[in-house]
């Protein structure tokens, strides 16, 4: 098809379809069109065989015939993008192969980096100082090299002057297959995209940063790579030009759903016992762990974020601890997981860094520069971050997650860059006890090998211990060796797909208030937690419960009117959500010396009972210097005070050893003890 052929189609079809959007465009000094390719192909299937096969020239084409409109204010360059290619244009980043080479292509996939905007030059004119002819040189947008002229067809070589350049905003991304739609096996590929003009605008800026998910059209090109030694090398570099670019909400936020979706959610929502019909079919391969998958179903439906007015904002999304004895199905909970939540990444222990989970800085190959990468809880924004065998992680890697989890932000400060990414991530995890095992004489707490202020931060921390029980264990044999012989009969009631749009709806539409009624509950019970702390004779009052955990009960209560998709959080929602609370309090901070509820077994190593136990011992200390006019204590003396105190020999022994340890007493001989 000649040149003047296809410039006469594309102006009848701007004419007809595109005329009214060139003059708005124009109007608001913007300097390209996005033409509908499905129109196009309605209007001329041959101008669009020839456009995917060579898109170069007949997009010049298609900028030449803006030219000729006769419009208000010339703008010199105008370019045309083209969205909504047919399905047979796309190709995944790793079938990339050099066929699709000047071909127009669409593919999808996550932006993993980006790189600062700058000016790149497209072409430049040179003066012949022979003979005064003006030579016009195409600069390869991507090559590093600035071309000269290599001769004049005067026959001057070299030396020639250069009069002007046309420069244009350049940007790198590297786009990376999303996780979604590969094999489980496969490592995702990458790819370089190349932005110019108006797609790198601060508007796309936005679409386009780390994380998101984007749809991107363009024409797949190749890029010389030089050699070390300064030749070229036989391997080329692909990259890809973009021609348009258009974020794909993945965050949900413009989740379309079916009219008999809608319908089915409703149905789900109706059943009079909803959370525990989903709670069935959020595992149905696993057995037991009622009050666990309970838990989860209310983590999948997420409380309500609230941004005050001062700007403080108190996050909606609940983390959940698992810690429990090896093989009692932690990680296969965890699984299901990734399957069911809406847009969720998962993680191991030793394989995760601090950089891997948070966001970290790398040099930029492509355009040279630093640029940020960003990580697992920054890509999974707005949705969940599993992370397996947490207690495997190193000390300082773990430190990354404390703001992640609290102020769900991640700040980074490295090489020139100084940035706080977003990252409003639902955690869940799951660790193993200190010595592998629970030992079902010893503290819980205390054998929880994680820091106390992260410990914190989960508003749910369920110990699943796997004791001998006879009857239980028939139970859990039975199901299991029944599910080897008929895979058939974990079919959960509600479809995997299902469950996922039903939480991906209600996560997003529905934001429930919270009542009267179901405050009052809350309060009720936080009030007489808080009371209900023993205080032992001239000791310190055990704390059993602290606002950060009120805060969850919130969050808790939240989740379960939204699973009904109801409107308003009535007293029975905040009573699901202290029956949760309190078993995990139970289970897990009950001192048993003196059945009662103590949260500093988690959030501090010393319980209330031990600080009471060593208030007692100083004042002890005290008394005796005082009766025995001596600074040097007998050990003896001291314990046969103490029994007086209800405080046996072991007990004194302990705290006698703690204070050695932080260094309040010493031994200057043996069997006797002084202050420091």
């Amino acid at each position: 098809m000649e040149v003047e052929e296809q410039i006469k189609i594309f102006r009848e079809f701007i004419e007809q379809n595109y005329y009214p959007q060139l003059l708005e465009a124009v109007r608001k000094g913007q300097s390209y069109l996005v033409l509908d390719f499905s129109e196009l192909i309605k209007f001329n299937t041959e101008i669009c065989e020839e456009l995917l096969e060579s898109p170069e020239e007949l997009l010049k084409a298609a900028e030449l015939t803006i030219k000729e409109f006769d419009l208000p204010k010339k703008n010199p360059k105008f370019n045309i993008r083209l969205k909504n290619l047919p399905e047979s244009q796309k190709i995944s980043i790793s079938e990339i192969r050099s066929k699709h080479l000047n071909k127009l292509v669409w593919t999808d996939g996550v932006v993993r980096q980006k790189s600062d905007v700058r000016p790149h030059v497209t072409a430049s004119k040179f003066e012949c100082p022979s003979c005064g002819n003006i030579l016009n040189v195409l600069q390869i947008s991507v090559d590093k090299k600035y071309k000269e002229p290599s001769r004049c067809p005067c026959g001057r070589k070299g030396k020639f002057k250069e009069i002007s350049k046309e420069l244009v905003d350049g940007q790198g991304l590297v786009l990376e297959e999303s996780p979604d739609d590969m094999d489980t096996s496969a490592q995702p590929k990458r790819i370089n995209v190349f932005l110019k003009d108006d797609l790198v605008s601060p508007i796309s800026e936005r679409r386009s940063s780390p994380g998101s998910r984007v749809k991107i059209v363009g024409i797949v090109s190749e890029v010389p790579v030089t050699l070390r030694t300064g030749g070229q090398s036989t391997k080329y570099d692909l990259i890809l030009e973009a021609n348009y670019i258009e974020p794909l909400q993945e965050e949900m936020q413009e989740l379309i759903i079916s009219e008999e979706i809608l319908e089915e959610i409703k149905k789900i929502a109706k059943h009079p016992n909803v959370l525990n019909n989903l709670a069935n079919s959020l595992a149905p391969s696993i057995y037991g762990h009622d009050h666990v998958k309970e838990a989860l179903v209310l983590q999948l439906a997420g409380g309500c974020r609230k941004v005050r007015p001062d700007g403080v904002v108190t996050r909606g999304d609940m983390h959940v601890l698992l810690i429990g004895d090896p093989g009692s199905g932690k990680s296969q909970l965890l699984k299901r997981m990734t399957k069911v939540a809406p847009k969720a990444r998962f993680t191991s222990g030793k394989g995760a860094t601090a950089a891997g989970l948070t966001a970290s800085v790398v040099k930029d190959e492509f355009l040279g520069g630093w640029s940020l990468e960003a990580g697992t809880l920054v890509l999974a924004n707005h949705g969940f971050a599993v992370i397996d065998e947490m207690d495997k992680m190193g000390k300082e890697d773990r430190s990354a997650l404390h703001e992640a989890l609290e102020q769900q932000t991640v700040s980074i400060a490295k090489a020139n860059i100084q940035a706080t990414l977003r990252c409003e991530t639902t955690v869940i995890a799951a660790a193993n006890p200190k010595y592998g095992r629970f030992d079902p004489y010893g503290i819980i707490a205390e054998q929880i090998d994680l820091p106390p202020t992260l410990i914190n931060r989960f508003d749910l921390i369920f110990p699943i211990k796997d004791m001998p029980n006879r009857e239980k264990d028939e139970q859990t044999a039975t199901f299991i060796l029944s599910l080897h012989q008929n895979p058939e009969n974990a079919k959960s009631e509600i479809s995997s797909d299902l469950l996922k749009k039903y939480f991906a709806y209600i996560r997003q539409k529905i934001q429930p208030k919270i009542t009267d009624a179901a405050i009052e509950e809350l309060k009720a019970y936080y009030l007489t937690m808080r009371n209900s702390g023993s205080s032992a004779e001239g000791g310190i009052k055990t704390i059993p419960i602290t606002a950060r955990q009120l805060e969850g009960l919130v969050r808790l209560s939240e989740a379960s009117a939204k699973i009904r998709l109801s409107k308003t959080v009535t007293k029975k929602d905040a009573q699901k959500a202290i029956e949760l609370t309190d078993y995990c309090l139970n289970q897990i901070a009950k001192d048993k010396d003196t059945g009662q509820i103590d949260i500093d077994r988690l959030s501090s190593r010393i319980t209330a009972t031990q600080r009471s136990g060593i208030g007692i011992i100083k004042d002890l200390i005290n008394t005796l210097e005082e009766q025995l006019g001596t600074k040097v204590i007998p050990v003896e003396n001291l314990q046969q005070a103490a029994k007086e105190k209800n405080l046996d020999i072991e007990t004194v022994d302990d705290i006698l050893e703690k204070l050695r340890r932080s260094g309040d007493i010493y031994e200057p001989k043996r069997g006797h003890i002084q202050r420091l």
